[in-house]
């Protein structure tokens, strides 16, 4: 990273020895791979919206995420142990990594479906363009980022696209869910942090996998309270539709999603990361195009923008080190 001072020194590295994601290169440019990852995993994410948004006439949020989580973790654990093999998953620290799923998962994935169901479009805006700034100061006051002329300029450009891709949209009646919204973007970003740094000899799929476990920890102890309330019910009878939908919701949005953006924290870093959920809404909208919506030039354009900022913001790779790269 070349900082405004013109110092030379990188921002701390995220260690990933293991690199067992299923399908990631051992070597090349993990910037590169580390952007396609994103990419990826925001296209999943992004698919999870129109799935959230017909799930929510039916379901009352809590209700939806304890199943959603229940059927993640039924995907992701067989995953984990066929790839792995079963002591990887018995001798993995489950305690942290319930810890920091409870904490920063289960409350931000919580945050953000409630958030949807208060103000549907707002919740899109508002997580392109907080997510991004919470990371950056997640990383700056842990020590593993140091703030460049180039970083800054990419920051501004990827919150801009943000708000130019949701255009206006952004005029949120309902403050409730505004705060919900922010929220969700420092406990998802704290979590993928956190799972990264505290888990450097784990693989995506694992550290995935155990903080979702503490999420659904998380949720599963709302809903009992909210059961015995007389707030919520397990739906007696989930139908073909709901159940395809469902699947959409958890395993691409959520599960596979969560293996892809963790594998992509692990070679940028969560700032960095970060900074492709602000082209969610454009992935959003290519998907609504498929299911006969209209083609929209702000979010086109707003896409566009954050791409220019993902650019500025990438450590320039000095000729040597590049060389050093591919022996």
């Amino acid at each position: 990273m070349i900082t405004a001072c013109s110092s030379t020194k990188a921002p701390m590295a995220y260690a990933d020895p293991a690199n067992r994601f299923p399908g990631a290169p051992n070597r090349g440019n993990p910037t590169l791979s580390g952007n396609l990852l994103a990419v990826g995993a925001m296209v999943l994410w992004a698919a999870g919206f129109p799935a959230a948004e017909a799930l929510l006439d039916v379901w009352h949020p809590i209700t939806l995420m304890l199943l959603r989580l229940g059927m993640a973790m039924a995907v992701l654990v067989p995953l984990w142990i066929l790839f792995e093999g079963p002591l990887a998953v018995l001798h993995a620290r489950w305690g942290r990594g319930i810890w920091i799923g409870m904490l920063g998962f289960g409350s931000g994935t919580n945050l953000l479906l409630f958030a949807q169901w208060y103000t549907d479009p707002v919740t899109v805006a508002l997580i392109a363009a907080a997510t991004p700034i919470c990371a950056t100061i997640i990383e700056v006051f842990a020590g593993a980022r140091r703030l460049s002329a180039r970083f800054v300029a990419g920051l501004g450009a990827s919150v801009l696209g943000g708000g130019i891709a949701v255009g206006g949209a952004f005029s949120p009646d309902v403050g409730w869910g505004i705060l919900m919204a922010v929220a969700a973007g420092f406990f998802f970003t704290w979590a993928s942090h956190a799972a990264v740094r505290d888990f450097p000899d784990m693989s995506a799929m694992g550290r995935s996998t155990i903080t979702f476990a503490g999420a659904g920890v998380f949720t599963a102890m709302i809903f009992a309270a909210m059961s015995w309330a007389g707030e919520v019910a397990i739906p007696q009878v989930i139908t073909p539709k709901e159940w395809g939908l469902l699947a959409v919701y958890a395993v691409a949005a959520m599960a596979l999603s969560q293996i892809l953006f963790i594998a992509s924290v692990a070679r940028l870093g969560i700032a960095l990361s970060s900074f492709h959920i602000n082209i969610a809404p454009f992935y959003v909208m290519l998907i609504m195009i498929a299911l006969g919506g209209a083609w929209d030039w702000r979010a086109a354009i707003g896409a566009a923008i954050v791409g220019i900022g993902v650019l500025l913001s990438q450590p320039r790779q000095k000729p040597q080190a590049a060389a050093r790269s591919t022996e």
